[in-house]
């Protein structure tokens, strides 16, 4: 304590204000190199847990990067039901199949409320048929920040799986040895949640940059043995596809592509998740070629495939919220002109830009098309979930051709039907529907129409390819709920675009 100073202040006679008492009053860290450089690490997970405020009825987020090889979920919450936590809001980016094991962790009262933006398997299934009291909140993953920025998904501890940081928390997704790439989800819970816990398979020395994480987010960080497989994170809706059907897909969506008058140099686009969706990148090449142009950018999830365009010089930037495959995440490492970016700067409509506006086309994957155009993504034929909502309202939205891709029938079910179990992504914002039976085009759409046709593509209406469906597969049985509401649906902007009933089978 230095008493002049001490001295100095009280004659100044300044009300209110707090006299100097010393360095370390306020940072008492800084009395010693060790406490200073490693007061954030946690010796446990369960320290990590308790130093981090936790308590019941509070609300926990998680990223899926790694999406079904993700390890850290399960692991987090698990030790949080043997710590006797209850009531719990879960609110990941997305829950997948591998997440099974939270169906007794809501049992036994730890969970309480879910948001997100979907589910698959065990999970899904049991929620779809009345699992929980409260229904689940299944936003987009634009909506998700616009929930988080006007308040009503408030996290008060993320709990997010990093393959390395420092000791100060600037950590990344690209280096290491489990590497999902893209931390898009994390970044925007790192920059929103009251605490921010890192699970981080490996410490280095600081500084870790890139920090797709910073020091300034990050509150505590806990060493772990094992965040995720990056080997299953392109299994599932993000596979790659060699399915004959889907690759005629897809050849028809590029077809599309290169006529409905955006295909010149410096257009921008998207693909999205589904066999077809991600196939599309495949077949650009060539007609990019032949026309002499190059993409600006290409947005959103990322494949090899479209890394893959991006090498040969035919795709200048990426902008990448999340990699699908272990080519994307290694491209994000190395690739100048690969940038990583947060859902915010991806799709929230209330941010202050949000980079689907700016996407030319963009490639959708459904699990229902309506006479309306109309699309599902969450709902099966039976009614019970299985989808997410993902990036789709978002990017359909934004973009100024959004295009719909999924075979006529799946296992004789129509795709193409009068009126969607659930409806997802609203008609209006759909320009083209691309089936392996030819394409319908949004009556709201008529110079993308007549651009198709010029070219010679096979199109018909909408209202045409659902009779074909019948034709194929008799009038589906209408799905049978019942009353109680399993599952709201949320519009980018918060609104409830359609629920989700307990399925009755």
């Amino acid at each position: 304590m230095n008493a002049s100073i001490t001295a100095r202040f009280a004659a100044a006679e300044i009300a209110g204000l707090q006299g100097f008492s010393g360095v370390t009053a306020s940072a008492p860290y800084l009395g010693s190199r060790q406490e200073k450089y490693g007061r954030k690490v946690a010796n446990s997970l369960e320290d990590a847990i308790r130093a981090s405020g936790l308590k019941s009825g509070m609300t926990i987020s998680f990223h899926h990067g790694f999406r079904e090889g993700d390890k850290t979920i399960n692991l987090v919450v698990g030790r949080l039901a043997e710590m006797g936590f209850r009531d719990l809001t879960l609110a990941p980016s997305s829950l997948l199949a591998c997440n099974f094991p939270l169906i007794e962790h809501i049992k036994s009262g730890v969970i309480r409320r879910i948001y997100t933006s979907g589910m698959r398997g065990k999970l899904a299934d049991a929620i779809s048929h009345g699992l929980m009291e409260e229904p689940i909140h299944i936003h987009s993953h634009g909506g998700r920040v616009h929930l988080m920025d006007r308040g009503e998904l408030a996290v008060d501890v993320a709990f997010l799986g990093v393959s390395t940081a420092d000791e100060f928390g600037n950590a990344n997704a690209v280096s290491g040895r489990s590497r999902c790439g893209s931390l898009g989800y994390a970044m925007v819970d790192a920059s929103r949640a009251k605490t921010v816990v890192l699970l981080a398979e490996e410490l280095v020395p600081y500084p870790n940059m890139p920090a797709s994480i910073r020091q300034d987010q990050v509150d505590l960080i806990v060493k772990v043995s094992e965040i995720g497989d990056p080997a299953k994170i392109s299994i599932g809706a993000a596979r790659m596809t060699s399915n004959p059907r889907e690759l005629l897909i897809a050849k028809l969506a590029a077809d599309v592509m290169e006529h409905a008058g955006y295909f010149e140099d410096g257009f921008s686009m998207q693909t999205g998740t589904g066999g077809s969706a991600t196939a599309t990148a495949r077949y650009l090449e060539q007609k990019m070629r032949k026309k002499g142009i190059k993409a600006g950018f290409a947005l959103g999830g990322i494949t090899g495939s479209i890394v893959e365009l991006h090498r040969k010089g035919l795709v200048g930037r990426i902008l990448d919220t999340q990699s699908f495959d272990a080519v994307a995440a290694d491209s994000l490492a190395t690739s100048p002109e690969h940038w990583e970016i947060s859902t915010n700067f991806y799709a929230n409509l209330t941010s202050k830009a949000a980079a689907v506006d700016r996407v030319d086309m963009v490639i959708l994957s459904a699990l229902e098309i309506d006479l309306d155009f109309n699309v599902n993504v969450i709902t099966g034929s039976n009614g019970v979930m299985l989808g997410a909502s993902g990036g789709h309202s978002d990017t359909a939205a934004g973009a100024n051709l959004a295009i719909v891709v999924g075979p006529l029938i799946r296992s004789r079910i129509p795709t193409v039907v009068k009126r969607c179990t659930t409806i997802v992504t609203p008609g209006e914002t759909i320009g083209a529907v691309v089936t392996d039976h030819g394409i319908a085009v949004n009556p709201n759409r008529p110079e993308v129409a007549a651009r198709l046709t010029a070219a010679g593509l096979p199109v018909i209406p909408i209202d045409d390819l659902y009779a074909q469906a019948v034709s194929l597969t008799g009038e589906p049985r209408p799905v049978e709920f019942l009353d109680k509401v399993v599952g709201v649906i949320r519009y980018r902007d918060g609104s409830v675009i359609d629920v989700v009933r307990q399925a009755a089978g």
